[in-house]
C-alpha cells in the first residue's frame, strides 16, 4: 500500500448511523496550567534545596576534575602576570622613561607591555585546551540522566512517557554545555586578572587601593544580590512562555467546539491572561537587566571617575602621572572589561544554566496506582481461522477524490471474532480512513470490506449499525440524564447493564458528581475526557459485535486509557484501536503498521524484528500523539 500525507481527518461521506457517535457538537478549550513549579513562591529553604539539587552535577564533576582544575588555574596564574605587567610597564614607561627624557627607555618598557600581550595566545590555547574536560564531561552526565529518565518514565507502571525526553538530549544539554563552558571563561577570567590589576595598582602606590576597591566591591555585590531574583524571573519568563504556546495548542484543537459553544470571549480572556502573564514576565526580566546594567556602571566605570576626581589629592600623596596613567590602563584596559564579561555570562547563561539544571535535575513524580487487571474475556479461542473473520479486507485502495493520490493501497487484512487489534503509525498515513473504510462510512475505490462474511457494501444502514460502533475522537454527549447518554446504542438496557458498564469504565466519580445516573448532564460542564468515558461506556453497553475506536480515548491519562481498554477487550466481540498512545500496542494481539508504502502487521514481538517503523516508533515512545 501507498499513502500521501495529509492534515485533514476524512469527511463522513455517508453520515451518522445509529451507531456511530458523531462528533460532540458542545466541546469547549479547558485551560491548561503551567506544569512547572512556582518559583516566586517558594520559600528561602525550598529555594535553597532547590539550587542544591540543580548545581549538584557541577559540583560532582568539579570534584572529580580536580587535576583539571589546577591545571586550569596554572595556566590562569599566567594571565594575571599578563595583567599585572600591562599596566606596570606603561607607567614605568612614563615614569622612567618619556618624562624624563629618555624616549629609548620609555619605548623599553612598552615593548615589555607588548611582549605580555603576544604571550596571550599561548595562555589562551592551554585554557582552551583544558576546558573541554568539564564542559564535555557535564554534558555527558546530563545526556546520561536524560536517558535514564526517559527510560524509568517510558518503564514505569501507569506513567507516561516524557515528552520532552528529546529536547532534553540535544537542546537542553547542548545549551547546559555551552552556557557552563562560558561561565568557566568568564569567571575564570575575571578572578585572575582582577588579582593581576589590583597587584598592579598596589604595586604603583597603596592608595589605589582606596579608590577603586569600595566602586568594585559594591557593583560585585549589587550584582550578586540580583543573580538569584534574575534566576527567578528568567524561570518565570520561560514558564509564562511555555503557557502560552500550550494555550495556543489547546485553542487551536478545540477551535470548532469552541466556536460551536459560544466560547469565544472565555477562550479569549484566558489566552489574554496567559499573554499579560508572559509580557509581565518579560518586563520584570528586563527591570533586572536594569539592575545588572547599573552594577556594572557602579564596579567598572566609577572607580575611572574617582580616580579623576581623587588625582589632585592622589598627585598630593606623591602618586606619580605614569602611575595614575598605569591605573586607569588597569581598569579600562583589564577590570572593566573582565567585568563586562563575567556580568553579561553570569546574568545570561548563568541563569539560562540553572533554569535548564533545575528542569534537568527534577525528580520524577510519583506513579500513579497501575489499574487493576481485568478478567479473562469469556469469548474463547482468538484465532480460529478466517471462518470466524470479524471483519476482512481484500485489495482495499481509498482516496480523499478522484486523481488523488490513495492513502490507503492494496490493502490485506484479516480481523478475527475475538481479536484485539491496534493500528499505529505517523500522523496522517490514514489510520482515520482505514477506520472509515471498516465501518463502511467511505466506500473503497478499489477492493472489498467484508463484516463478519457479509459485504460491506451491501449492508443496509440498520444491518451496519447492529454489526459495529465506530467511536471518533470527538464524544458526543446531549443533553439529558447520564443513564439515557450510556444507552443511547442500546436503549432497552437494564439496570444491571449500564451498573456493569459503570464499573467497567470506572465512571463512578462522574456518577457521584452529576447526581447519579438520573442527574441531567450539561455538555459544558463536562471535560473532553470526561465526555469520552462517557462514549465509551456507551460503546461497551452496544450489542454490535464489533467496536473501532479511532483514538477515542486521546484526553484520557494513561491509566483511565488502559482500564478502558482493558474493558472493552474484556466484552463479547471485536476491538480496533487506532492507538493514542504506544502502549495500546502492548495490549494488543497484533498490530497493524502503516507506514504510507506498505502494511506490516504481526505481535509486538514480530514486528520489533521485522518492521524499522515500527522499532522507530517504539524507540519515540510518546512522540506519536496526534
Amino acid at each position: 500500500m501507498t499513502a500521501a500525507p495529509r492534515t485533514g481527518r476524512a469527511k463522513d461521506p455517508a453520515g451518522p448511523s445509529s451507531a456511530v457517535a458523531p462528533a460532540s457538537d458542545s466541546a469547549t478549550a479547558d485551560g491548561e496550567t503551567a506544569d512547572g513549579e512556582a518559583v516566586g513562591g517558594e520559600t528561602a529553604v525550598g529555594e535553597a534545596a532547590t539550587a542544591r539539587r540543580a548545581t549538584a552535577p557541577i559540583r560532582s564533576l568539579l570534584l572529580r576534575r580536580k587535576g583539571v582544575l589546577v591545571r586550569l588555574a596554572a595556566w590562569s596564574a599566567a594571565e594575571s602576570a599578563k595583567t599585572f605587567l600591562g599596566g606596570y610597564c606603561v607607567a614605568r614607561s612614563l615614569d622612567d622613561g618619556f618624562l624624563k627624557g629618555s624616549p629609548a627607555t620609555g619605548l623599553l618598557w612598552l615593548a615589555g607591555a607588548a611582549v605580555a600581550i603576544l604571550l596571550g595566545a599561548p595562555v589562551v590555547r592551554g585554557v582552551f585546551a583544558q576546558l573541554p574536560h568539564l564542559t564535555e564531561t557535564l554534558r555527558d552526565d546530563l545526556v546520561r540522566g536524560s536517558v535514564v529518565r526517559a527510560l524509568h518514565s517510558a518503564t514505569a507502571a501507569g506513567r507516561g512517557a516524557d515528552a520532552t525526553a528529546v529536547s532534553r538530549l540535544t537542546s537542553q544539554t547542548e545549551i547546559a554545555r555551552d552556557s557552563f563552558a562560558g561561565l568557566v571563561l568568564a569567571a575564570r577570567s575575571f578572578v585572575f586578572v582582577a588579582v593581576g590589576a589590583l597587584a598592579g595598582l598596589l604595586s604603583l602606590a597603596p592608595q589605589f587601593l582606596l579608590v577603586v576597591l569600595p566602586p568594585l566591591v559594591l557593583g560585585l555585590a549589587l550584582f550578586t544580590a540580583s543573580l538569584r531574583p534574575m534566576a527567578r524571573a528568567q524561570h518565570r519568563y520561560l514558564d509564562a512562555d511555555e503557557a502560552v504556546g500550550r494555550r495556543a495548542g489547546t485553542t487551536r484543537t478545540a477551535l470548532r467546539d469552541v466556536v460551536a459553544c459560544g466560547a469565544q470571549e472565555a477562550t479569549a480572556a484566558e489566552n489574554r491572561r496567559a499573554v499579560e502573564e508572559a509580557a509581565a514576565a518579560q518586563r520584570a526580566l528586563a527591570r533586572w537587566a536594569a539592575v545588572r546594567t547599573l552594577s556594572v556602571a557602579t564596579a567598572g566605570q566609577l572607580p575611572v571617575f574617582l580616580l579623576l576626581a581623587a588625582a589632585p589629592w592622589l598627585l598630593r600623596q606623591g602618586v606619580t602621572a605614569g602611575a595614575m596613567v598605569g591605573a586607569l590602563t588597569y581598569v579600562l584596559q583589564a577590570l572593566l572589561p573582565a567585568l563586562h564579561t563575567l556580568v553579561a555570562v553570569l546574568g545570561a547563561a548563568g541563569a539560562r544554566l540553572f533554569v535548564i539544571l533545575d528542569r534537568l535535575t527534577r525528580p520524577l513524580p510519583a506513579a500513579p496506582p497501575a489499574a487493576p487487571p481485568p478478567a479473562a474475556p469469556t469469548t474463547g479461542p482468538r484465532r480460529t481461522g478466517r471462518a470466524s473473520a470479524a471483519l476482512e479486507l481484500h485489495r482495499v485502495r481509498a482516496a480523499y477524490g478522484p486523481g488523488a493520490r490513495a492513502v490507503l493501497d492494496d490493502l490485506e487484512l484479516t480481523v478475527e471474532r475475538g481479536e484485539h487489534l491496534a493500528v499505529v503509525g505517523p500522523s496522517g498515513i490514514g489510520k482515520s480512513t482505514l477506520l472509515h473504510a471498516m465501518a463502511g462510512l467511505l466506500t473503497p475505490e478499489r477492493g472489498e470490506v467484508r463484516l463478519f462474511g457479509r459485504a460491506i457494501g451491501g449492508c443496509r444502514p440498520q444491518e451496519l449499525a447492529s454489526l459495529r460502533v465506530l467511536l471518533p475522537q470527538e464524544a458526543y454527549v446531549f443533553t439529558g440524564t447520564l443513564r439515557d447518554n450510556l444507552r443511547y446504542l442500546r436503549p432497552g438496557a437494564g439496570r444491571s447493564d449500564v451498573d456493569g458498564a459503570v464499573d467497567a469504565l470506572a465512571l463512578g466519580p462522574l456518577v457521584d458528581r452529576v447526581g447519579g445516573l438520573d442527574g441531567t448532564l450539561t455538555p459544558e460542564t463536562l471535560s473532553l475526557g470526561e465526555r469520552q468515558l462517557i462514549a465509551l461506556a456507551r460503546a461497551h453497553l452496544a450489542s454490535a459485535p464489533l467496536l473501532l475506536l479511532d483514538e477515542a480515548t486521546c484526553h484520557l491519562d494513561p491509566v483511565a486509557e488502559a482500564t478502558a481498554e482493558h474493558a472493552l477487550r474484556a466484552r463479547p466481540g471485536t476491538l480496533v484501536v487506532v492507538a493514542h498512545r504506544l502502549s495500546s500496542a502492548l495490549r494488543a494481539d497484533r498490530v497493524l503498521v502503516l507506514d504510507g508504502a506498505r502494511a506490516e502487521c504481526g505481535t509486538h514481538a514480530e514486528l520489533l524484528e521485522r518492521s524499522a517503523l515500527y522499532r522507530d516508533l517504539m524507540g519515540h515512545w510518546g512522540g506519536t500523539e496526534r
